[in-house]
């Protein structure tokens, strides 16, 4: 499952944008947002989704609409 941000909790400190391996993360005019085809969870790495890790407002959840 990819992850998405929640733009309600979104603080746009683009933590997450530098963090992603795979830039699957950027912004848009509204709000930070992730590309489901380009967010793996990081798979294979340590920790898990890198972006999860350094969100400070807890703002990136699983997207149900875009299952593994």
């Amino acid at each position: 499952m990819a992850k998405r941000i929640n733009p309600d909790l979104c603080a746009q400190c683009g933590a997450c944008i530098t963090e992603c391996p795979n830039e699957a993360i950027s912004e848009s005019d509204i709000s930070t947002v992730i590309d489901p085809n380009l967010c793996t969870e990081c798979a294979g790495i340590a920790g898990g989704p890198q972006c999860v890790a350094v969100c400070p407002t807890d703002a990136i959840e699983d997207d149900p609409d875009h299952p593994a």
